[in-house]
């Protein structure tokens, strides 16, 4: 077999597999709340988690660099494509999550807030 075939085929191999915005390993739970809208695909994912940390696409990172680093992520992409979602842990405190809220206005985004739906008992 051609190298060129094995080469092309580890690329597409690779692909596949990888993901971009991996935040499955930090901890967080969501707020609750009675009703809950489904979301599609978003450019960007901001997490922060129980110990109060903040994460761009799984990678920690600071408020002072967040618009930034949020705006080079949407590029140019047109309005209804420029969704970043918002994961707060829920007993993070207002005063943590309202500068990324402004952040990501700064930055253009188009701002989603994860929720979980309230169980009726």
């Amino acid at each position: 077999m051609a190298m060129g075939d094995i080469a092309f085929n580890l690329l597409i191999f690779f692909v596949i597999l990888a993901r971009a915005q991996d935040d499955s390993h930090l901890p967080w739970t969501p707020a609750a709340t009675p009703e809950v809208e489904s979301t599609g695909y978003a450019r960007a994912t901001i997490v922060i988690d129980n110990r109060n940390k903040l994460h761009l696409n799984g990678r920690e990172i600071g408020i002072a660099s967040l618009a930034s680093a949020v705006e080079d992520l949407l590029g140019n992409a047109p309005g209804g494509e420029r969704v970043v979602m918002l994961k707060v842990h829920k007993d993070i405190q207002a005063a943590r999550f309202e500068p990324v809220i402004e952040a990501i206005s700064e930055a253009g985004g188009d701002l989603v807030h994860i929720l979980e739906e309230k169980k009726q008992p």
